[in-house]
């Protein structure tokens, strides 16, 4: 078998950095193998079986860190750090990441950990597409953070390799072991590690010391500050399986799937070491499935040397992943030597056919499939960037419950749990690295993000990146070169996935020349020649719309930074699209294989098309909250097959009795007739692809909007005009959660009138108590103009609403969430909800 040399698997902190996928959450308990038993914080599915576990021990290390800002021009404010041009001279000279060291005033924190969000808004144009969040060289007392930790080394852990892993920080990281300066990542997406072996004190206590600075950044929008995703641990003998070097690639033929393997193997000892691999594959259900795979090496490895093994298993009658079910399959990869388990992983994968047709569009599992997409930055209300795992499975649900079967990763390598949660719950993924590049730095990212999510069955193509107009134009020779140089080594390390991009232009030249499937951003004009001159290219839309609206709000008014919710002319820019004209563009042609639309949720920063005191973007189809838009539901009529009607604007218009009110219906249904306080102002059938509208003069009273189907009448919805709000509300999204210091419930808090009816209009300030095993971690309210904290325990309410999260602790028990009004002359009743927290298997952590 052919060698890989070490340098190729262990190489920078970068390239390879990081343990195998896991559908890992903190509901879900899915981590890596650990010895002894199952795999560690795990729920066993009926009838699982129990492999011979390795001595492979992953430990999380988000809890108990100490934190400070730094200052990125005077090191007497930044821990001495730059002080004499001599802090490498020496190896261990760090005293800050000595065990010992006081950091009894620095503030105390768990992981993940964005520092951004809870910066003020600053008014600097400069800062606009950012969020106006004072980070960069010209803010250098907020753009530098320093985050601490102590931890155990046992005695027992003589002789193991033990790697520390970051999932991804923004931006730049020095890392620090005991003193001794141990690595840097220059990244703000890819994950990278360290070997931290040499450097550790064996049964005594350790310092990890980790510099980030924001002081430059990768992108174009909010990118948040530190720490922001999970940190690991993870400890393995020194005879070891390789990272990220474990793939499934299943081959489907009839009912039957052959599955092909690979793994490889180092050596990390100080002895030849003989070795055997093995594969077991379990369903979806946890079961044995029918086969097993062993290979060996005839001769030991030898120190330092490494070496990759493959095998195959057939599967007859495999459960399928798809989007209505997906069965995700687990392979267990065991390296033994004489009999002895030495190493073992988990992989999680998929068994599925995806292709792209230049005449019929997109097929899974050989059926024809529209991709109902969109575009996500992955930022949320009240966290930035450290958005909790059980908050990627909510952004996943509310964009399925429109009927969104894919999403893609704007504009870089994803999150772990995010992937996860696409392929445990069915969603489609375009994923995209961030730097479009064929230097080292740009291929790095690119080879981490694929060897790390080859296996998931969610993911369907490879984006090498987003509107690079220099490669697309003036130099589009280089682009050319870059982008076959990218697409080749996609090929080299997946050949199950097409790769393409996100191209504005005509794709005519530049970095086009090489991808397998052509992506066009906006630019309706464009795909159709495009299709005539290229008939055998498949073509989908890589980035659409780009519908510029606010939740709840009926009136465009740029002296009030505020945009209407109609799908009207001046709710889109002059280079972007209303969501009914670019899916009846894509929606109608049969070779498009659909598309994705800019955005599913807004995002901090980028507040097109007005400027400040706006701080989000108005594009999205959700709020930052996740609260719908009244775009969602022309979505949901028409890519969903329920029964959808949906009536707007609400029916609080006081002081405009008289006026005409634009009153519009989105349905799926045949017909919809209107009325108003009981009379009929006519029946409009439903055109397909569009809406139905009627101008209403204003009384008091109720809308109602009959959706009649096949001459029946099958949906009915009213707006009714409220009273004052007298009351408040609150409704959580699971009244009971995980007691693992991860787990979060998601809390919508609303005002009520004298009857118990959502008022729509409402803006009172609310403040929030949480006691008990709990902690609030963010709030938010979907305005793109309010420049409230993030972090403080009040938000304003925004057309009725407002979004609080809440954090477990690691006690089970109960938390209690109170709201309450606490403005003069304001009286209303405060809601409480209670939260059980249950103990739950803790994910081991340090």
């Amino acid at each position: 078998m052919p060698s890989i040399s070490r340098r190729d698997l262990l190489g920078s902190g970068l390239a390879l950095s990081t343990s195998s996928l896991m559908a890992r959450s903190a509901w879900a308990r899915t981590a890596a193998l650990f010895s002894g038993s199952q795999t560690a914080g795990q729920d066993s599915a009926p009838g699982a079986a129990t492999a011979a576990i390795a001595p492979r021990e992953r430990f999380l290390l988000d809890f108990g860190w100490k934190f400070m800002f730094g200052h990125g021009t005077d090191p007497a404010r930044d821990l001495g750090f730059g002080k004499s041009q001599e802090d490498f001279a020496k190896t261990g000279d760090f005293k800050f990441a000595k065990v010992g060291f006081d950091d009894s005033k620095w503030r105390a924190l768990n992981l993940p950990h964005d520092w951004a969000v809870e910066l003020p808004f600053v008014r600097d144009d400069a800062l606009q597409s950012h969020g106006y969040k004072p980070l960069g060289r010209r803010y250098p007392e907020t753009s530098v953070g320093w985050y601490r930790k102590e931890i155990e080394i046992p005695a027992s852990d003589a002789g193991r390799r033990v790697n520390l892993e970051f999932d991804g920080a923004f931006r730049d990281v020095l890392v620090f072991v005991n003193g001794c300066f141990v690595g840097r990542n220059d990244n703000g997406y890819a994950p990278f590690h360290f070997d931290i072996t040499d450097f550790l004190a064996i049964g005594a206590k350790n310092c990890i010391v980790a510099r980030v600075d924001a002081s430059v950044g990768d992108g174009w929008f909010y990118e948040g500050a530190g720490i922001y995703r999970h940190v690991w641990l993870t400890k393995t003998d020194a005879l070891h399986l390789c990272r990220w070097e474990s793939w499934v690639r299943a081959e489907l033929e009839a009912d039957t799937a052959t599955l092909s393997l690979g793994t490889a193997v180092i050596n990390e000892g100080n002895a030849p070491e003989p070795v055997d691999v093995e594969w077991q594959i379990l369903d979806a259900e946890g079961k044995p499935a029918r086969g097993g795979s062993n290979a060996s090496r005839s001769t030991p490895l030898r120190p330092g040397e490494s070496d990759s093994y493959t095998g195959e298993i057939e599967i007859s009658h495999p459960s399928l992943w798809s989007t209505e079910h997906p069965a995700v399959y687990t392979a267990i990869v065991t390296v033994k030597t004489g009999g002895k388990v030495r190493d073992a992983e988990r992989i999680t994968f998929g068994i599925r056919t995806a292709k792209f047709d230049a005449d019929h569009g997109f097929f899974l599992n050989g059926q024809p499939l529209k991709i109902q997409g969109t575009c996500n930055h992955q930022d949320h209300a009240g966290v930035g960037a450290a958005v909790p795992d059980r908050l990627q499975d909510f952004r996943i649900g509310v964009l399925q419950q429109m009927g969104c079967n894919a999403v893609r990763t704007s504009h870089n390598m994803p999150t772990p749990e995010l992937v996860a949660a696409c392929d445990r719950m069915g969603m489609m993924m375009m994923c995209e690295t961030r730097q479009m590049s064929s230097n080292p730095e740009g291929i790095a990212q690119l080879e981490t993000m694929i060897k790390r999510y080859r296996n998931s069955p969610s993911i369907i193509l490879w984006s090498i990146g987003n509107e690079e107009w220099h490669l697309q134009n003036d130099m589009a020779e280089q682009g050319a070169k870059i982008a076959a140089t990218m697409v080749r080594r996609c090929h080299e390390l997946d050949p199950t996935r097409v790769v393409s991009a996100a191209v504005n232009g005509d794709n005519s030249k530049g970095v086009s020349e090489a991808f397998d499937i052509i992506g066009f951003n906006y630019n309706l004009k464009f795909p159709d020649d495009y299709h005539k001159q290229h008939p055998t290219k498949p073509v989908y839309g890589s980035e659409t719309a780009s519908t510029i609206t606010q939740r709840g709000v009926y009136q465009t008014d740029p002296l009030r930074n505020t945009l209407g919710a109609y799908d009207y002319p001046e709710n889109h820019t002059d280079w972007s699209e209303l969501a009914e004209e670019w899916w009846k563009f894509y929606g109608t042609r049969e070779w498009l294989a659909g598309g994705f639309a800019w955005t599913g949720f807004d995002y901090r920063g980028e507040p097109t098309p007005y400027g400040w005191p706006s701080i989000n973007s108005n594009f999205g189809i959700l709020d930052m909250c996740g609260f719908p838009k009244d775009n969602f539901f022309y979505y949901k009529a028409w890519w969903t097959k329920q029964p959808v009607l949906h009536l707007f604007p609400h029916w609080n218009w006081e002081g405009r009795e008289g006026d005409e009110i634009p009153v519009w219906v989105y349905s799926n249904l045949d017909e919809v007739e209107l009325l108003l306080n009981g009379k009929s102002l006519g029946r409009q059938k439903v055109p397909r692809l569009g809406h139905v509208d009627w101008k209403v003069r204003y009384e008091p009273g109720t809308i109602t909007a009959h959706g009649w189907k096949d001459g029946k009448l099958a949906l009915t919805e009213e707006r009714t005009t409220t009273g004052p709000a007298v009351a408040l509300k609150i409704e959580a999204d699971r009244t009971e959660i995980d007691a693992d210091g991860e787990d979060i419930v998601i809390l919508t808090v609303s005002a009520v009138d004298g009857q118990g009816r959502a008022v729509p209009t409402a803006g009172v300030l609310v403040d929030f108590r949480v006691t008990g095993e709990g902690a609030l971690v963010g709030v938010g309210n979907g305005d793109p103009n309010c420049q409230e904290s993030d972090k403080e325990p009040r938000r304003s309410l925004f057309n009725g609403l407002a979004q609080v999260i809440v954090q477990s602790t690691k006690t089970a028990g109960a938390i209690e969430i109170v709201a309450e009004v606490n403005v003069r002359h304001v009286t209303m009743e405060p809601a409480k909800i209670a939260i059980t927290t249950k103990q739950a298997p803790l994910r081991p952590a340090v």
